[in-house]
């Protein structure tokens, strides 16, 4: 990670593709990507991102901009990309792509490995709204039809659970004992074979891949939606999956799954079959996030178990047909 004063000159850098902005950019987020909250000399308020070097290339930057602009032309709540002043939508800022797009006002919803807020009633009703937006999405990306160009991976059976998946080898998560890891690789040869099956008659299409509550605003129209960094082509039930995935230890989890079905089926069509399947994406959710944390943690961190042990039990629902919220 670069230090605050680093991404503050990268910043300032940057800013000269969209003509310079009106006062100090303020440092919102010094992780991967870096993100600055900037009101540029036009008095437009946007986020200006820095890209993680090495994830995605400039064209697949440009991909992810060009569908989320049509998104918006729906009407969509999600970040409208800003050109800049040479008319394209990316620059450069030493080793990294930069982009600009607008601001959407609001407060995340939740943030990881922290309790939702609120009765059961509340926690339904929020994940009502939360799967509503998720089949809006799917509903707005199926009628602007894919962006001319478009360049993002595929989060399919490869994707997942291949010899190189997207977020890591998961099976390789320190903490994870011998007979672990061969439940684990149970349930992967289950999943795979499954996958393989619904790759032609499961709704695919262009997906979010990261419906996490620190991507999702609530403001005064409502629920929007940010970071669209590792979208691509997939299974649209994985971003029901990850809008899930972060509730499987809550009390009222039975509720909030409820809800994001029902959200999602005032929409959009879902079937008791594709609710069936529901389980087995979270269970490839807390693969992903299994092999994600082993670059990004020391050998000591708990979350390295966390994640393990998460994976492991939706890998017992699966294999035993079950789900935690029934």
């Amino acid at each position: 990670m670069i230090t605050d004063a680093h991404a503050h000159a990268m910043a300032q850098s940057a800013l000269a593709h969209w003509g310079d902005a009106a006062m100090p950019p303020r440092l919102v987020k010094n992780r991967e990507n870096i993100v600055f909250d900037v009101v540029l000399k036009t008095g437009q308020r946007v986020a200006l991102r820095l890209h993680r070097p090495g994830y995605q290339s400039r064209d697949a930057i440009h991909s992810e901009l060009v569908w989320a602009g049509l998104l918006a032309d729906q009407g969509l709540p999600v970040p409208r990309p800003v050109v800049a002043v040479n008319g394209q939508l990316t620059g450069d800022a030493d080793d990294r792509v930069v982009s600009c797009v607008e601001w959407l006002a609001g407060d995340q919803i939740g943030a990881a490995e922290q309790p939702l807020h609120g009765s059961a009633a509340d926690q339904r009703a929020l994940m009502f709204d939360v799967g509503a937006l998720a089949a809006r999405l799917h509903n707005a990306t199926d009628a602007a039809g894919d962006a001319e160009g478009y360049q993002r991976v595929d989060w399919d059976a490869e994707g997942f659970l291949g010899p190189n998946p997207h977020w890591g080898r998961y099976w390789e998560n320190p903490t994870l004992r011998d007979a672990e890891r061969a439940t684990l690789k149970a349930a992967s040869d289950l999943a795979r074979a499954r996958l393989t099956a619904l790759r032609n008659s499961a709704d695919y299409g262009v997906i979010h891949a990261d419906m996490l509550r620190e991507n999702i605003l609530r403001g005064p129209a409502g629920l929007s939606l940010i970071d669209f960094d590792d979208s691509g082509r997939g299974f649209r039930l994985y971003d029901l999956a990850t809008a899930l995935v972060q509730s499987l230890e809550e009390p009222h989890l039975p509720q909030i799954a409820e809800g994001l079905v029902a959200g999602y089926r005032s929409q959009r069509a879902f079937d008791d079959e594709a609710q069936g399947h529901l389980a087995l994406f979270v269970m490839l959710r807390t693969f992903a996030s299994t092999g994600w944390i082993i670059s990004r943690a020391a050998p000591d961190d708990p979350r390295l178990r966390f994640y393990a042990e998460r994976a492991l039990r939706m890998a017992q629902h699966v294999l035993a047909g079950t789900a935690p919220w029934e």
